[in-house]
């Protein structure tokens, strides 16, 4: 995929190789509005993690290939779809509080949810995000060819949106998260929750 029309929230420090990009997460970076209140107080949204995107129009299904360097709790390479720092979504492949590795879910309007979802045994596993009007599904695949669905959901956003992938490192000292296989298809899916 060319990324010539790819731009930066938080840059960071870039590493390409064949068909691999490499994307520094500094320690302490992630994208989560936490739903739960520390003094009853909520927390200030935090979105300091490195998100190199694309801005996308209407309908599209967007996927990658992501392989973490996985340490620290929270270590993960995802996918994103961005409105503002109070509405987003993000498909992680993630070092899990469980000690698991997991596709993980996150979905934001105004706070944000946390849903793991399957373990992954193995050292990467493709993403993918698919939009229909208002309505978004994630799926992940082990092969980049059958994709299973991980959630469907509703969420409100303008018909530009920003599109692309995400490093983060909340609970560690940092690392290279990998991508490739980046595909961005503006398409209509006819089945959401399939992906297709």
């Amino acid at each position: 995929m060319e990324l010539t029309s790819f731009e930066w929230l938080n840059e960071s420090e870039v590493i390409t190789r064949e068909d691999e990009i490499a994307i520094y997460a500094p320690a302490g970076s992630d994208y989560f509005n936490n739903p739960v209140p520390e003094n009853k107080t909520f927390m200030k949204p935090q979105g300091d993690a490195p998100f190199y995107y694309t801005e996308v129009e209407g309908d599209f299904v967007f996927k990658a290939k992501v392989r973490p360097d996985f340490e620290a709790t929270y270590d993960a390479a995802c996918i994103m779809v961005i409105q503002d720092e109070n509405t987003w979504v993000k498909a992680a492949f993630e070092k899990s509080d469980f000690g698991t590795t997991a596709v993980v879910s996150v979905v934001t309007d105004v706070v944000s949810d946390d849903a793991n979802g399957c373990n992954i045994e193995a050292d990467s596993v493709w993403l993918q995000v698919a939009r229909v009007g208002n309505n978004f599904a994630i799926h992940y695949s082990l092969d980049g060819e059958t994709f299973d669905m991980v959630r469907i959901f509703l969420l409100p956003v303008e018909n530009t949106v920003k599109v692309g992938i995400e490093a983060q490192s909340p609970t560690g000292d940092g690392g290279y998260r990998y991508f490739s296989d980046l595909s961005l298809e503006k398409k209509t899916v006819a089945d959401l929750r399939a992906g297709c």
